[in-house]
């Protein structure tokens, strides 16, 4: 696991089997998982987690149009797998 912090409330964890997962503050919220690409929470947070969402997909790379929402326990479930 490898923590790499971005910016100010922001931080990307990157775990041994290339999942990497965005956290807003403490929360995980969006996520790159290899064979499902992008993919964000469906909670409704804070208009400062949206846009440090919305930054880190860009800054990823990723496509709008394929980033799919999941529910939030998606995501959780992620960081308590790896």
């Amino acid at each position: 696991m490898k923590l790499i912090p971005l910016a100010s409330n922001q931080t990307e964890v990157k775990f041994e089997n290339n999942i990497y997962v965005f956290f807003s503050y403490r929360t995980p919220v969006a996520a790159f998982v290899p064979g499902m690409s992008f993919i964000r929470t469906k909670e409704k947070y804070s208009r400062t987690t949206s846009k440090h969402i919305n930054k880190w997909l860009a800054s990823s790379g990723a496509n709008r149009s394929t980033v799919t929402e999941v529910d939030q326990s998606v995501i959780d479930n992620l960081v308590g797998a790896c």
